[in-house]
């Protein structure tokens, strides 16, 4: 509890040194006002609907469901390579590289037998069986087509992209030789990715309530919205921190697999009495306030309750209501009158 004495005690020091300064002035102006000898400005507890935020980091990484490996289902040797280099960008459906296989010529030359015999003595499931194992081979299906219209066995067989990326990976080069179900081609797809942010332990809890998610890159203007995915089920124990998968949105592009990001997150927003940073001090371990008194130059110091709300604000939890008038600037002057008067 602050003694009235002790407030006024305040007064009379502020006013002792209006008095000297004004001795010093006497010729001058009337005497200024204790806001215009040390410029205290005064700010209002105001009640906003806010979030607190919390920050945490991590990397931009591919989806595994993005990523596309292109690994034949039969052995043969490259003929043509259309995807020459790494990070190529490539559309769906794109040649990727034109090959040569035994195996595939001859599943093709038994389609068009089939469709051959087919035409003099109608049997369709002979002709389905050998139309089925050029599809279980991943032969595309314009060639198909060109089989049964043309009624000829092209001898090479063109690799297709399974998907709109960038190649990532190429373990081929013109006239090399391939085994079956060796990956080829690697594509990445980046119109959506994860960031995996880390979270310490203690963070855990409030996970559930944090409802927006921000991603900001390194390199990258602007905040990308992310949509919270899932929370591994495990914790690094050198670092002590668990990952938070978050998915988002990067039509451009610009968000590639191993940049660093700083991740915002913000529960849904209420009603939170708050006050600017400047118009709060701590002392001692204790937040204080210093609020206007009845009369002109009185500042009395109250005990508060905070938590930060973002870089410019606090949370008031106690100690102040809203409309209550503080100080807003010079707190060093009331905090060093306060110390005279002994007041903390």
């Amino acid at each position: 509890m602050i003694h009235r004495h002790a407030v006024s005690v305040i007064r009379s020091t502020v006013a002792g040194l209006l008095i000297a300064t004004a001795a010093l002035h006497a010729e001058e102006a009337p005497r200024p006002t204790v806001e215009q000898l040390f410029s205290v400005q005064t700010v209002k507890v105001t009640r906003i609907d806010a979030a607190p935020s919390q920050t945490n980091y991590g990397f931009v990484k591919a989806e595994d469901s993005r990523i596309y490996d292109v690994a034949p289902r039969f052995g043969g040797y490259v003929e043509t390579l259309f995807a020459d280099e790494r990070y190529m960008k490539v559309q769906k459906g794109q040649p990727l590289a034109k090959v040569y296989s035994p195996e595939v010529l001859q599943a093709k030359e038994d389609y068009l037998n089939a469709l051959r015999y087919d035409a003099k003595r109608p049997n369709r499931a002979m002709v389905a069986s050998a139309r089925s194992k050029l599809k279980l081979l991943a032969v595309p299906d314009r060639e198909i087509a060109e089989i049964e219209k043309r009624r000829q066995a092209g001898e090479y067989t063109t690799l297709l992209a399974p998907a709109s990326g960038w190649v990532f990976e190429k373990n081929v080069n013109d006239g090399s030789a391939f085994r079956s179900g060796k990956t080829l081609f690697r594509i990445v797809d980046l119109d959506a990715v994860w960031v995996e942010a880390k979270l310490y332990q203690k963070e855990l809890p409030a996970l559930g309530a944090l409802e927006r998610f921000r991603v900001r890159a390194a390199g990258v203007d602007g905040d990308h919205e992310a949509r919270k995915l899932l929370l591994l089920p495990d914790i690094d124990p050198e670092a002590a921190t668990a990952t938070l998968r978050l998915e988002v949105k990067n039509p451009d592009g610009r968000l590639k697999p191993g940049m660093y990001a700083t991740i915002t997150a913000t529960p849904k927003a209420r009603s939170r009495l708050t006050l600017p940073r400047t118009a709060v001090i701590r002392k001692n371990g204790t937040w204080y306030a210093f609020v206007v008194g009845e009369y002109e130059g009185e500042y009395e110091p109250v005990e508060i309750a905070v938590r930060p709300l973002d870089r410019r604000r606090y949370e008031i939890l106690s100690g102040l209501a809203e409309g209550d008038e503080v100080v807003d600037n010079a707190l060093f002057m009331m905090d060093s009158d306060a110390q005279i008067n002994g007041l903390y």
